[in-house]
């Protein structure tokens, strides 16, 4: 992966068992936020694995695509690309039916002096969303910061694990659950609510954060001394799987890689593959933002990519100039503040 055309294709390779899931799947699938981090790769994922599963289905891929050429892009891939703002009530009723639906649209930067903005995006707009789309199977994205900070020994919240959400990110999306709940006991509607913590890939993520600062010299705060990482792929691939999963009461499920990855040991490793030694501040807290995935694992496996391969590909991609999102997690915050 040295190239992003080389990226993409890792990122849009099906496993044998999305294909085999897609094959007993009926109808179309649109894929809502298809412009965002996620939603491109994921669009490509699911064309590759229709193509294979055999039965003719769209995908259908909906942003406002403020992304020059994006639209263009998923269109040339085979996607059917539909220009909207489903923030926007007659957009969103216009939207074409289609009986499987991705959901991936949600706000997380700028909550801080904008948390208005953020409950709409992340607690509203989902509502409307479930009302337009009652009779589909919905996949939901959602995010691990619904749970509190746990002991770092403690292997993790579990999706039984009650929720303690800080700061206004993390309580407007436990808010999206609940409200994604109502609606799918009120009217059936079958759902699945994935929890994902820390996806990466090779243009963002905690590596790309991780590698940046040892390039540049940049102290590393260890306060959130340890994390959980996943290969966008693997993530993309069980948001699409969970389809077959969505139920009523919805289904939950702890998306992210079976190891607790510590902060100090992969900038070490990191600074040895760019041959630079990093810069620490503080001391690792005992407790953090840590998710047990051991439910998604089960049920569609392990990630492709170690954390140990993830670091090596992503310091060559950082050390050789490739082009990164230019998005920061900010996963160190432990206030919810982002």
């Amino acid at each position: 992966m040295r190239t992003t055309v080389e990226l993409e294709e890792r990122l849009a390779r099906p496993s044998a068992g999305l294909v085999e899931d897609l094959s007993r799947l009926d109808g179309d699938i649109m894929i809502l936020g298809a412009g965002g981090k996620l939603g491109p790769s994921l669009v490509r994922l699911a064309l590759n694995a229709t193509r294979a599963a055999g039965p003719e289905r769209r995908i259908i891929a909906v942003s406002r695509f403020s992304e020059p050429g994006l639209a263009d892009a998923l269109a040339g891939a085979g996607a059917t690309v539909v220009p909207a703002d489903v923030a926007d009530e007659r957009a969103l009723r216009e939207l074409p039916d289609a009986p499987n639906v991705v959901f991936l649209v949600g706000a997380k930067f700028g909550t801080q002096g904008r948390e208005h903005a953020t409950w709409f995006t992340n607690a509203y707009l989902p509502g409307r969303v479930a009302d337009r789309f009652r009779d589909a199977r919905i996949a939901a994205l959602s995010t691990g910061n619904v749970y509190p900070l746990v002991p770092v020994t403690s292997g993790g919240s579990t999706e039984d694990s009650p929720a303690g959400p800080v700061g206004d990110y993390a309580m407007s999306c436990l808010g999206r659950e609940r409200v994604l709940t109502h609606f799918s006991e009120t009217y059936g509607t079958r759902l699945s609510l994935i929890r994902l913590n820390y996806a990466v890939e090779l243009r963002y993520g905690v590596l790309v954060d991780l590698a940046q600062k040892v390039l540049a010299g940049a102290p590393i705060d260890l306060s959130t001394g340890q994390v959980n990482v996943v290969w966008q792929g693997y993530a993309n691939e069980v948001t699409l799987r969970s389809l077959a999963l969505a139920d009523t009461p919805p289904a939950v499920l702890n998306v992210t890689g079976p190891e607790l990855v510590s902060v100090r040991q992969a900038a070490l490793a990191l600074g040895a593959e760019l041959g630079k030694e990093p810069v620490f501040t503080g001391e690792e807290a005992p407790t953090a933002l840590l998710s047990n995935a051991g439910r998604c694992h089960r049920l569609f496996g392990y990630p492709e990519l170690t954390p140990a391969e993830l670091i090596e590909h992503t310091a060559r991609w950082v050390s050789e100039g490739g082009p990164l999102l230019g998005k920061p997690t900010k996963f160190e915050r432990r206030d919810g503040r982002f």
